[in-house]
């Protein structure tokens, strides 16, 4: 038997064997008529319709070529949602269903829209991919790096539109920001900070386990992570707290701001990762820290990411924002708009502000439309996202085991710690599978 590789393994998945959550025979591609042309109608399939996936169905029905033909979700409630918003945007009833597989066999289906629970964004985003749709898939790209670059890798393979949904990538402001240090007026830039203190972020307290509500297909809802009880608090919004579905604060915010500091800095991978923190805040059953300070050390630079769940005077007066430092001064900026400050021994730069053009979300979901028509990469393609979102990722691992981390990103490993590179994979519970989890 052929040994399957990371790199191999998307020739040999299928949709055959789907049926009992695996990948085993070789994928037949959907027939299509043609990708959409410039002013065709982009009929897109939603595959999560919680408070995410509501708030982008809405966006993308800002544009009249989108027309929504299912949505999916394991909960009812969702799916009840996500049928009044179409009624009131467009006057139509989609068809709903349970199981993301349905939304994919359609051939009246251009694009779907993930915003699932992290652990449920790999294995839709690649089968997506096998059967020909382009995809808008929420930031993270995926519950851990292994995945990512699964994700990556399908895309490629299968020639699909993808873009991550972090929209700060596309807001006019940051752009502008940005394009100011990358113009050297700058100077040299050494230090980039990111931060998010957050007092809407109340404690979710102690809950005991409980039946499922009715209308949720629960063991569909765990998908591949780990069997357990039902518990209110890892469900809906609350998800984001547990290591077996999300990463905390640090991949649901500090993918956002990380992205946003990236546009401001070279583009290179870090070297080492260091991070410190822990639950100082709440006594709860949340897993995640919710403090935590990460250093990145990059060849040309250092990056530095705090976060504080339930407080809300973060750095400079900002309860978030992001910072880079220049040998010419430095530029702050946060959603209302930047402002840069000359460095005072200096005074070659003169000091200006930039205000925000407002939700950055709406030019983000218009791009991803733009290219599914021409077939051009979107603002924030999976490659820029899996970047991103293992920065966040490692930041995750570094504070679970305690030390700093080395990272090789060629070969996307950990150096000389077993322990630490097992958390860049997943191990999927059964009969769920995604080939090439080089640490499953």
């Amino acid at each position: 038997m052929q040994k399957i590789t990371r790199r191999n393994f998307l020739g040999k998945t299928a949709l055959a064997g789907l049926a009992a959550g695996t990948f085993s025979a070789p994928f037949i591609r959907v027939a299509r008529a043609g990708e959409p042309g410039a002013n065709d109608k982009i009929r897109i399939g939603v595959i999560g319709c919680g408070g995410m996936g509501q708030g982008d169905l809405k966006c993308f029905f800002l544009n009249p070529e989108v027309e929504c033909a299912v949505i999916c979700d394991v909960y009812d409630d969702q799916l009840a949602k996500g049928v009044a918003i179409c009624q009131d945007k467009r006057g139509k009833v989609p068809d709903t269903v349970k199981d993301f597989r349905r939304v994919l066999e359609r051939k009246d289906v251009d694009a779907v829209l993930i915003a699932t629970p992290d652990h449920w964004h790999a294995l839709p985003m690649v089968m997506a991919a096998q059967a020909g749709k382009d995809i808008y898939v929420e930031k993270p790209l995926a519950k851990t790096i292994d995945e990512g670059r699964a994700m990556v890798e399908a895309s490629h393979r299968y020639n699909r539109i993808v873009q991550m949904g972090s929209q700060w990538r596309s807001a006019p402001h940051i752009i502008e920001a940005t394009e100011i240090i990358r113009s050297g007026k700058l100077g040299k830039v050494s230090l980039a900070r990111a931060w998010a203190f957050l007092d809407w972020l109340p404690t979710i307290g102690h809950v005991a386990d409980s039946a499922p509500p009715a209308g949720v297909d629960y063991d569909f809802w765990l998908g591949p992570a780990p069997k357990r009880p039902f518990n209110t608090n890892r469900f809906l919004f609350n998800f984001r707290w547990f290591w077996d579905y999300a990463g905390g604060l640090m991949t649901d915010w500090g993918v956002h701001l990380l992205n946003m500091a990236s546009m401001g800095l070279p583009a290179e991978n870090p070297k080492s990762v260091t991070a410190c923190g822990g639950k100082f805040i709440f006594d709860d059953d949340s897993e995640t820290p919710d403090s935590l300070v990460t250093v990145y050390e990059f060849p040309s630079c250092q990056l530095i990411w705090e976060h504080r769940a339930g407080l809300n005077n973060g750095l400079n007066g900002r309860s978030w924002g992001v910072e880079w430092h220049g040998t010419e001064g430095n530029i702050i900026l946060n959603d209302t708009g930047w402002q840069l400050t000359t460095e005072p021994k200096r005074a070659n730069i003169a000091s200006q502000k930039g205000h925000s053009a407002g939700d950055p979300r709406v030019p983000h979901v218009k791009n991803f439309l733009e290219c599914v028509k021409s077939r051009q990469q979107p603002v924030l393609p999976l490659d820029l996202g899996h970047r991103i979102s293992t920065l966040a990722h490692l930041g995750n691992i570094a504070y679970r085991t305690g030390h700093k981390i080395v990272w090789d990103s060629e070969r996307e490993k950990i150096v000389d710690d077993h322990a630490a590179d097992k958390l860049v994979g997943v191990k999927y519970r059964q009969p769920w599978h995604l080939p090439g989890l080089r640490r499953a």
